[in-house]
């Protein structure tokens, strides 16, 4: 899997590539079970001046984690968040590329245990995360890739 790059929506508020208020990340296979991507905030998604909101990071950690999954198991084997916990150790500036990693912890059946982090550019691990994960049936997976959600590799 390497670091090659993983799918995206086309609506999806962290990836998707037409959502007009949407984050338009893209994130990367960074080995087995992890995932990563490269990030910089602007001013749209501030909370005090200068800083990245809180609840932005919150939601690029959460994606990033689920996306940890995808790096080993296929781009189909959509999980969602049952718990998350985070812990906010220093502010992310904006305007700085940071980087979201995200790795599997452990897996069992339909659930698994995921870990992740917002590293900022000199090494210091701004936030870091945990949750638990839960497979979204496969008739709604079915479903959902039935609609032009857009689910591919885009350039």
């Amino acid at each position: 899997m390497g670091n090659s790059q993983q799918p995206s929506a086309k609506w999806c508020f962290v990836c998707g590539v037409e959502n007009p208020c949407g984050l338009r990340i893209r994130f990367f296979n960074d080995g087995h079970h992890r995932a990563l991507a490269r990030v910089t905030l602007g001013d749209e998604y501030q909370s005090y001046p200068g800083m990245a909101h809180g609840g932005i990071l919150a939601t690029i950690l959460d994606e990033t984690m689920g996306r940890a999954v995808l790096a080993d198991d296929g781009p189909e084997r959509f999980m969602f968040t049952a718990r998350m916990e985070a812990r906010f150790r220093k502010p992310v500036p904006l305007h700085q590329e940071f980087v979201a990693r995200g790795r599997v912890e452990s897996i069992r059946g339909r659930t698994a245990q995921v870990s992740g982090e917002i590293v900022l550019a000199d090494g210091t691990v701004a936030v870091e995360a945990s949750a638990t994960l839960v497979d979204i049936p496969s008739e709604q997976v079915e479903a959902m890739l039935a609609q032009d959600v857009g689910w591919q590799v885009y350039p």
